[in-house]
């Protein structure tokens, strides 16, 4: 409803507009509107330009329909403009987006989002660009799309209007109590004026003043400088609609109170006199007026237009005649906003069926008297084909195009009874489901049977897929596996595992019956936990770079969320298709054979560069195009780095050689001859020495040439990793086939050693130092040998060949260079078409890590499927059966390699992360401050106390369904983040002052701040308004993990529940849980709140919960219990207990307000925290 003001412009006006109306009415619209007057307009759903379907003849100063366009169906169209600078024409809609058309053909000539969910509530045009006015935010963008500058306003403003005040200056006014001045040049705020509730919703401006429209009705005249109030008009009752200014004249449309039956609109226009500051005689239309606009060509007329479609012209000081009527047809739809050229020729209207329509007094018409030429996107330039000389003797006939000569049908002359489509039928209901269903009136009930992804119906267009992850998908089927031989069972513990949540989440689960091993499983519910393998690998094998200390050493927990959080931020990771939507993710449809050897690559590539950044600031940057020396600047790079040389050889001779240090090699497997039937058997070793040693031809730039040429590539490599990775990329039915076919052929091979294949007999074989005690069966899909040799002679380069798996070196090979490398890590694929399959590990443990943690010297194999872990047999890891286990990734390491490195864990963190940081948000001052930060001779030492509480916000809400018996069992729990974090002194003179009360910026989208529990208000994590200490995720773990790795001992409430949603490993010794202090066997747990009354007489978490208290309480229920304890010992605590909780239930466990004292004058509170007052 809000415009800017018109510049007045003088043009021909004929003393008619409309001929004679017939006086037949219709009764749904108003008693004086002709309905032959009403023109058709097509909306066109492409949002493409449409033409009024009759011709139309414009007659002269007549205002006629003269084209219709569409942006987006539906939507309604929020604000229009004529552009001042160009022949074009703006709408904004409802959505945020925007649209212009050129020209009175209206052609569209660009279209974007300018705000991500609000309505454009106005728009004007620059001489470089458009402003576009949202609810709480002012963007430019130029007339293409771009971006020029995004002014974000303060929080709580409801901005309507926007006037330019000069070329560089622009006041914004809407329902708030202040209007805000913005310098375009310099994109700041100059002034804040202060005006009434309820604000500004329509501004106009003349020579003498600024015109401000208020929703109450009245309009205000102020100062141009001062924008203090010189005049106000009280024109309606109700509320005010629309006004303009021209000359001497103002005209205001609006709303009169009527009583109890609310607001009606008033068809008397309030007309003032400028010159005298008064009232002139009320003009009387004959439509219900929304919008007003003076078009003053030979005289002021006045366009008043109703929110039906119906416009009327008049004069403001004559009568209105009936004959100045004509109707917008907007097919049922209602006008939302109207605006008028500068040249007075063409009006647009735009309704809230997402339509603008153009009228015009003239066929040809011009949006603005003076207009500059419009730049339009340059259309896509084909070269066209030269013109052929056929008489020309050298002319080449392969350019000519030939007729096609063979008698085969094409597939476009098919007969249209098979070209035509069938609808797919919807497939019938589960018999499982009809079978267990109840009937409760007309709807079913049953469990789910979990046979199909949920709310998707798969269609089989075909029986049997080209594609070999679908094609390999086959269900599990325990029974009838003799009448189906082709469906395979996949092992119990291979499967996809999931957990059963309960009320209390995943505090009651029982981790340990998938278990019982030391290491520590990874949580699936979390996004894109597909890759929680490899990044407990790394784990494992990593060294302690600070990089990857931080992210992956609180894993120990269950849940990878703080590496996959920053994993998520990477944009090359989301160029590259390896985030992961949800629903791709449970229903299977990720294909995540070739995902995981993309994350291996990508992940790889992305430590190499961060390591190398920290290691050296002048080190190369790219793992494809790297020198030999780059290769020691990074941890990466020594350990997987493997200096690479490729040559390449044109057919003129010419060679070039380039050096690059490559991470990891992918398997390619020889071309199969279609005219032979059987594949031959090759050796792994000789697959993956061509594979590394990669020969192939290709084409490329030939410098000599000039031009591109055939030519035959080669690499070769110059020195050996200290860990080989192999991406066995069997990505399709060919090469799983071959695969396949290489296993079988090997099936009594792995390590040297020939196995008879008797099938129920066991064998105990010593051969070359190996023992093996296994069944001959178990021996079989295993094609990869346990051990490889590998070295690079001048003579032949590299060589590769098995090696009997416990046999060491020759003195005299060592020497000349080789090297032996044991399979450490296999990946594979499982294939499992009911849960849409899933990627597991096998991972060999060396004697460091057993060493460490149970300490025995001893090497093991272990199964890991997220939380699933056990030990498994070294034959198992390097058998892949491809009908359900297809391989991935291979690791192999060079016997001894890390002797080189030191395996120690390191604490890269020292005590300077405790010290004054500067905040994020840009409004927090030093008098907000709610900590005084440690000072060096205060820093806590092993055993000390600090107290702590965190706070949480949900990032995403728990997914639960209901049961058939009317119980609900929860999908996917709610993910929630840290927001807030404080720790406080627990000893000395400060004792309870807080040295740590961090707020967690987020990056990521909050459904829920949760605030009647965390004291988290929005706006308090955003570094925009925020006048809290704001921080980043990454700073307050660092203290986290300093204090943790110090040796600290921390108290507070829930404890165990905090360290788990933060991510943080706690050892037991170093937590001290009130909730678990003040508790019984077999009893309820107990509120911090009641506690503290019940204690310590203090009334804590009246409205919200603030976490400096609720740790300060902690600290002074932990003095209470040593007090306690002193006194009597246990039986003296157990029997306070026992009065606690016979109090708590006579009052079902809620403080009494009447008897409640107050937290913050309890004498005990200032005795045993002097010096927190002061804050």
């Amino acid at each position: 409803m809000n415009f800017d003001g018109l510049d007045a412009g003088m043009g021909e006006y004929p003393p008619s507009l409309h001929g004679t109306l017939e006086a037949v009415m219709e009764p749904s619209m108003d008693p004086h509107l002709n309905p032959s007057l009403l023109q058709g307009v097509e909306l066109d759903p492409e949002g493409l330009a449409v033409t009024v379907p009759e011709a139309v003849h414009l007659m002269e100063g007549m205002f006629s329909e003269l084209h219709s366009a569409v942006s987006e169906v539906g939507i309604p169209v929020t604000a229009t403009h004529f552009d001042l600078q160009e022949e074009m024409l703006w709408m904004g809609n409802h959505r945020g987006h925007v649209t212009s058309f050129f020209g009175p053909t209206m052609g569209r000539h660009s279209s974007f989002q300018a705000h991500a969910s609000d309505d454009i509530r106005h728009i004007h045009s620059l001489e470089t660009g458009v402003l576009f006015l949202s609810k709480c935010n002012l963007k430019c963008h130029t007339r293409g799309g771009l971006v020029m500058f995004d002014y974000p306003l303060e929080e709580g403003a409801d901005m309507h209007s926007l006037l330019m005040t000069d070329n560089n200056t622009v006041l914004m006014g809407g329902l708030q109590n202040y209007a805000v001045e913005l310098d375009l040049n310099t994109v700041q705020e100059t002034q804040k004026f202060t005006v009434d509730v309820p604000g500004v919703a329509i501004m106009r401006q003349t020579g003498r003043f600024f015109y401000c429209g208020h929703t109450s009705g009245k309009i205000t005249l102020r100062d141009l400088r001062s924008f203090k109030t010189e005049h106000e008009f009280d024109a309606f009752s109700g509320s005010l609609s629309d006004f303009d200014v021209h000359g001497n004249l103002l005209a205001a449309c609006g709303f009169s109170s009527r009583g109890m039956n609310g607001l009606a609109c008033d068809r008397f226009l309030m007309v003032y006199d400028l010159r005298m500051m008064r009232a002139v005689t009320p003009l009387q239309v004959h439509v219900d007026p929304l919008f007003l606009r003076f078009i003053p060509t030979y005289t002021s007329r006045l366009a008043i237009i109703s929110q039906t479609g119906q416009c009327q012209f008049c004069e403001p000081t004559g009568l209105a005649n009936m004959a100045d009527i004509f109707h917008v047809n907007t097919v049922g739809q209602v006008l939302m906003s109207f605006d008028v050229s500068s040249s007075k020729q063409a009006l647009a209207f735009g309704d809230s069926g997402g339509c603008v329509h153009l009228w015009s007094d003239a066929p040809e018409v011009s949006f603005n008297d003076y207009s500059r030429e419009t730049e339009f996107a340059l259309p896509c330039l084909v070269d066209t084909l030269p013109q052929l000389d056929w008489n020309h003797d050298l002319l080449p006939l392969s350019i000519i195009p030939t007729p096609l000569t063979s008698t085969e049908h094409l597939l476009s002359d098919w007969s249209p009874a098979k070209a035509t489509p069938s609808p797919r039928r919807a497939p019938p209901v589960d018999p499982e489901i009809l079978r267990a269903m109840k009937t409760v009136g007309f709807i079913g009930y049953a469990a789910n049977p979990r046979t199909r992804p949920r709310n998707q119906v798969p269609y089989k267009i075909k029986d049997v897929e080209l594609d070999y992850d679908n094609y390999n998908q086959v269900p599990e089927s325990p029974i009838g596996r003799d009448e189906e031989p082709h469906l395979y069972m996949v092992p119990k513990k291979y499967r996809k595992v999931t957990i059963k949540y309960s009320k209390l989440g995943l505090e009651d689960f029982d981790f340990k019956h998938y278990n019982r091993t030391l290491f520590a499983g990874l949580e699936p519910h979390i996004p894109n936990a597909y890759c929680n393998f490899v990044v407990l690998l790394f784990l494992l094998a990593s060294s302690s770079t600070c990089w990857i200390y931080f992210l992956i050493r609180p894993l120990q927990l269950l849940k990878a969320s703080n590496f996959l959080r920053a994993f998520r931020t990477i944009p090359e990771a989301s160029a590259l298709g390896l985030i992961l939507a949800d629903s791709d993710e449970q229903t299977g449809k990720a294909r995540l054979g070739r995902l995981i050897q993309s994350w291996n690559r990508f992940i790889l590539t992305q430590l190499h560069q961060e390591t190398q950044e920290q290691e050296g600031p002048q080190a190369y940057r790219g793992a494809s195009s790297s020198s030999l020396g780059s290769s020691g600047e990074s941890a990466i790079g020594k350990l997987f780095g493997c200096e690479v040389e490729n040559s390449s050889l044109c057919r003129c001779g010419k060679e070039t050689v380039r050096s690059s240090l490559s991470l990891l090699f992918t398997m390619h497997y020889p071309e199969q001859n279609s005219q032979e039937k059987t594949i031959k058997e090759y050796d792994f070793s000789e697959i993956l020495k061509k594979s590394i040693c990669l020969e192939q031809s290709t084409q490329a730039w030939c410098e000599n040439c000039e031009k591109y040429q055939p030519t035959v590539q080669t690499r070769n490599i110059r020195c050996l990793p200290d860990v080989l990775v192999i991406n066995c990329e069997v990505n399709s039915a060919k090469e799983a086939e071959f695969w396949k076919v290489q296993a079988e052929v090997n099936d009594t091979h792995f390590g040297f050693i020939s196995i008879p294949t008797f099938s129920n007999t066991r064998y105990l074989i010593h051969n070359m130092g190996i023992t093996f005690d296994t069944r001959a069966e178990d021996l079989r899909h295993v094609w990869i040998p346990p051990s490889l040799k590998m070295s690079i002679s001048k003579s032949q380069g590299l060589e590769i060949g098995s090696w009997p798996e416990g046999e060491e070196l020759s003195t005299e090979e060592e020497e000349e260079g080789a090297s032996v490398y044991d399979l450490v890590v296999t990946v594979p694929h499982i294939l499992d078409a009911r849960t849409g399959g899933n990627l597991v590990a096998h991972i060999k443990v060396g004697e460091t890590y057993h060493q460490r943690k149970e300490g025995v010297t001893h090497q093991q194999w272990y199964l890991f499927n997220d939380f699933l872990i056990e030990p498994i047999d070294k034959t198992e890891a390097a058998q892949f059966d491809v009908s359900w286990k297809v391989p991935g990734i291979l690791y192999y390491a060079k016997r001894n390699y890390h002797t080189k490195y030191d395996l120690r864990i390191k604490n890269p963190i020292d005590a300077s992360v405790l010290l004054t940081e500067a905040s994020l948000a840009r409004k927090q001052r030093k008098s907000h401050a709610t900590f005084i930060p440690l000072m060096v001779s205060e820093m806590p030492q092993a055993g000390e106390l600090v107290g702590l509480d965190a706070e949480f916000v949900t990032l995403n809400q728990e997914e639960a369904e209901l049961r058939s018996d009317g119980t609900k069992s929860t999908i996917k729990p709610s993910q929630m983040s840290v927001a807030r974090i404080t720790c406080v002194r627990g000893q000395g003179p400060n004792e309870g002052v807080p040295f740590i009360d961090d707020y967690i910026s987020t990056q990521e989208q909050v459904v829920d701040y949760l605030t009647q529990y965390s004291g988290i208000k929005p706006g308090d994590l955003d570094a925009k308004i925020s006048s809290k200490h704001l921080t980043t995720l990454k700073s307050t773990y660092l203290k986290l993990r300093f204090l943790i790795d110090t040796g600290v001992r921390f108290v507070g409430h829930g404890l165990q529940k905090d360290f788990r949603v933060i991510n943080l490993l706690v050892l037991k010794d170093q937590v001290v849980d009130t909730v678990y202090l003040f508790h019984l066997p077999r009893k309820r747990m107990i509120s911090l709140r009641f506690l503290a009354w019940y204690f310590l007489e203090l009334n804590i978490q009246g409205e919200t919960h603030d976490s400096i208290e609720d740790a300060r309480t902690a600290l002074q229920l932990y003095r209470k219990h040593l007090e306690l304890s002193r006194a009597g010992g246990n039986d003296e605590v157990r029997k306070v207990l026992k009065g606690l909780y016979e109090k708590g239930r006579q009052l079902d466990w809620k403080v009494p307000e009447s008897e409640t004292g107050d937290g913050q004058g309890s004498p005990k509170s200032a005795a045993v925290f002097p010096s927190v007052m002061g804050l």
